[in-house]
């Protein structure tokens, strides 16, 4: 059986009639994305949304949100970024019980022959991510029970440094060495894929591939120099799939 799993990160929708970073209308991208992917010969199976879902995880924000969802049919995995709140997100997708009630927002479920499993990476008012020890303990649990499936490991900031400095000062910046030395104890993990970074990038992790992707709308300048200034652009978005 073939198993598609598609990727959508850091759509940054605001408010209808709002728009980010006061020059850009983000709504219009991720409504093209989604006509995209309706027009898909072959439709995945599931789509992961890895964070960044919203520009500043506001109520308006969420509803907006979930009316440009609404014409896609197949199951959304929901996932906080630095940009989200986790607590609305769970009071305006009531309906998606794998957010949980409380605390991070982790899950595993079956997409197929394929186990996605979600790990929260998301401090809350801050930019950059982390992975404590609690989170961690969690992901070596969840892998345990999966020994026998293909695994993708879904999260938000990127574990590796990307040569962007503005991007690796907001990066994972605590439990990226322990995340790949757990990750190489299982070969079974497929992919490890990321957001935040608006940009497509991957690197040999663990034993196996991490990736970062473009957003629907605007992507981060590619300049690597240390002292790179934060910066967006409007290049080709993408929707990695997955099988």
């Amino acid at each position: 059986m073939t198993t598609l799993l598609l990727q959508l990160s850091d759509m940054h929708i605001r408010e209808p009639g709002r728009v980010a970073y006061g020059r850009l209308d983000t709504a219009p991208y991720l409504r093209q994305a989604v006509s995209t992917i309706l027009r898909l010969p072959q439709q995945p199976q599931a789509i992961v949304l890895t964070g960044d879902l919203t520009d500043f995880g506001r109520e308006a924000e969420y509803t907006h949100l979930r009316s440009l969802l609404a014409p896609l049919t197949m199951p959304l995995y929901l996932m906080p970024g630095n940009h989200d709140n986790r607590e609305q997100m769970r009071q305006s997708f009531p309906d998606h019980a794998y957010l949980g009630s409380t605390g991070f927002v982790q899950f595993s479920v079956a997409v197929g022959g394929l186990q996605l499993i979600a790990i929260d990476t998301v401090v809350p008012e801050a930019s950059h991510g982390s992975l404590c020890n609690k989170r961690m303990q969690w992901l070596s649990d969840t892998l345990d029970q999966h020994r026998d499936r293909p695994v993708i490991i879904a999260m938000h900031h990127p574990p590796f440094t990307t040569l962007i400095g503005h991007m690796d000062e907001i990066g994972l910046l605590q439990g990226a060495t322990e995340l790949e030395a757990l990750v190489a104890q299982h070969p079974n993990v497929e992919r490890v894929i990321c957001g935040h970074l608006h940009r497509s990038i991957q690197v040999r992790f663990g034993g196996t591939l991490a990736m970062t992707i473009p957003s629907p709308a605007h992507q981060i300048c590619l300049d690597l120099a240390p002292d790179a200034a934060s910066a967006w652009t409007l290049e080709p978005p993408a929707l990695p799939c997955m099988r």
